[in-house]
């Protein structure tokens, strides 16, 4: 028989947790046809694998790539870490249904929300669709070098049906505008989406930690538990989708309570943002892990996102956005570069600023570092925390971290560590195999964040650092669980008859490589990233998309409406 594609003697993991083999794999029009001994087949190209490492590729059902895909078709941090499909549209946010007249609008909430730079958004994205099969459509247009499965983001089926302003002022809707908003998400459905998306966080206050471009609610935080339940009963008519929700009221067992209502009014995967463990908050994640376990003995499909990586935040105050938890905080950093340094650098603010402090400033400050000051007179206090250099200067934390950033013209480079360092208490989410690893927000937050790392850091860190579980464990959770859950049909599996997402890498040698500032965005603007080393083949629907670690500059990748394809 004869191949477009054979990969010869790789240890391959197939994705099921079935043990380890040696095996070729035969590849043919993009999927898999044959595995095992193929030693007498013939192949246009071959791929030698002994000694490596062949699995599914890894699918990231958490990405706010909906913007960055019109400029990337790698969806890069992503398809940089052996990522060969990722779910768009999370969290509620989105870029369509949008009208002409509000697309300015549309980009603007992404700026704060998601972090994702206007003028890149302005220059990237070609805005020819206004509905959202038009979207689709567009997405399909679309060179791509990874799969894509789009949820319907809630935000903009509210702008589109209330206007901007009643939906973010937490009106009920009414009879006809609740089946508008029915007609539209079916309509999204009918054309190829996967289920619906939404954030729904406290307007103000101390759970209120992404918010809109102006400091104000996303119109999803402020949407009643009617409309969830409502757009989930579409789920359940259809028998088809699922749910991807973060809910934060302040009451704990009343989310818990809705997320069980919209699992058992849909009848269908419900996936929880998010599990993470805190050093100093234990509980929060073991109350998440038990209620979880709850959920699943009574069949009720409630199921976790985890949060696995441990990359925290590089900033300055110059574009700082994730202390919004607190309204002190979102206040001094709403506006501008020059706003917020006449904010930062007004006494009458500092005071409040410490009364409420951002959940990410609490404590000792242990977590805030100084990466780098750019003047002589800090330069002494590079790697020093905000506590020591607060000790030093004979001053509050927080005003030590605001002097040195306003004299500094708010360019002084920070450093926040993630609250989940401890790797006992992240081996008790990794313990619980319901719950899917990963949430790199890849896409978003670009100036601080490099989470899309996650699958080389679970392989690296979590299997091959603290051996926390085995390599077919860690394989079935990076590819097959998530396509489970997520409806992909066929995909996040080494199988005859699949398509062929295939990862081959050097186990031993696989890494992480250091942060470095790219301006790869359009209109020159940079983001930080984290490339990866020991990926010797990178292959998407039967071709190869990366090879030792290097971009081919091909796009097999698909939509993939409904999950198939």
């Amino acid at each position: 028989m004869s191949f477009d594609l054979v990969i010869r003697d790789g240890l391959v993991f197939d994705g099921t947790r079935a043990p380890r083999m040696i095996a070729d794999i035969g590849i043919l029009q993009g999927r898999i046809v044959a595995i095992g001994n193929l030693a007498k087949a013939s192949a246009e190209r071959t791929i030698d694998a002994a000694g490596l490492h062949v699995a599914p590729g890894f699918i990231d059902l958490h990405t706010h790539y909906d913007a960055q895909v019109f400029w990337d078709p790698y969806c890069t941090l992503s398809g940089w870490h052996g990522v060969t499909s990722v779910a768009i549209g999370n969290c509620g946010f989105g870029f369509a249904p949008t009208r002409a007249e509000n697309r300015d609008r549309s980009m603007r909430s992404m700026t704060r929300v998601e972090a994702i730079p206007l003028r890149s958004m302005e220059l990237g994205l070609p805005w020819d669709w206004e509905t959202f099969p038009e979207y689709l459509s567009s997405l399909e247009r679309t060179p791509k070098a990874v799969n894509l499965l789009p949820y319907v983001p809630v935000g903009p089926l509210l702008t589109w049906v209330m206007g901007f302003e009643a939906a973010k002022a937490g009106k009920m809707p009414t009879h006809d505008e609740h089946c508008q908003l029915v007609a539209l998400l079916e309509e999204a459905l009918d054309a190829g989406a996967c289920g619906w998306s939404a954030q729904r966080l406290p307007p103000t206050g101390p759970a209120a930690a992404q918010r809109d471009f102006d400091g104000t609610p996303m119109p999803t935080d402020v949407m009643h538990d009617e409309t969830s339940l409502l757009l989930a009963e579409v789920l359940g008519r259809r028998n088809e989708g699922i749910i991807q929700m973060t809910l934060i009221s302040g009451d704990p067992k009343a989310d818990a309570l809705h997320f069980e209502a919209i699992a058992k009014v849909s009848r269908r995967p419900v996936l929880y943002n998010v599990v993470q463990a805190r050093d100093d908050r234990p509980d929060v994640h073991r109350k998440a892990l038990s209620w979880l376990r709850r959920c699943r003995e009574r069949g009720i499909r409630v199921y976790g996102q985890g949060q696995t990586t441990d990359a925290g935040f590089t900033f300055t105050f110059e574009e700082w956005n994730l202390f919004d938890d607190s309204d002190a905080w979102c206040e001094a950093t709403t506006g501008t570069a020059s706003e917020r340094l006449r904010k930062l650098s007004d006494p009458s603010r500092r005071q409040g600023l410490k009364n409420e402090p951002s959940d990410a400033t609490t404590g000792a400050m242990a977590g805030i570092v100084v990466l780098a000051a750019r003047s002589q007179r800090y330069a002494k206090y590079k790697e020093w925390t905000i506590a020591e250099i607060g000790k030093a200067e004979g001053k509050d934390p927080i005003d030590a971290m605001l002097d040195i950033a306003v004299d500094e013209d708010l360019k002084t480079l920070f450093y926040v560590s993630p609250p989940n360092c401890d790797s006992e208490l992240l081996r008790e989410i990794v313990d619980d195999e319901s719950v899917l690893f990963g949430v790199s927000d890849g896409g978003a937050h670009t100036k601080f964040l490099t989470a899309g790392r996650y699958p080389t850091e679970t392989l690296t860190r979590i299997v091959r650092e603290h051996g926390m579980i085995s390599l077919e464990e860690a394989h079935w959770r990076l590819s097959s669980l998530p396509a489970q859950y997520a409806g992909f049909r066929n995909r996040g599996t080494i199988q005859i008859g699949a398509p062929a997402d295939v990862i081959v890498y050097d186990y031993e040698n696989l890494t992480i490589r250091p942060s470095e500032i790219a301006h790869d965005l359009p209109g020159g603007e940079w983001r930080r990233i984290q490339r990866a080393s020991g990926y010797r083949s990178v292959i998407v629907n039967g071709v190869v998309t990366i090879e030792d670690d290097v971009q081919t500059n091909v796009a097999p990748g698909k939509l993939l409406r409904y999950g198939s394809g």
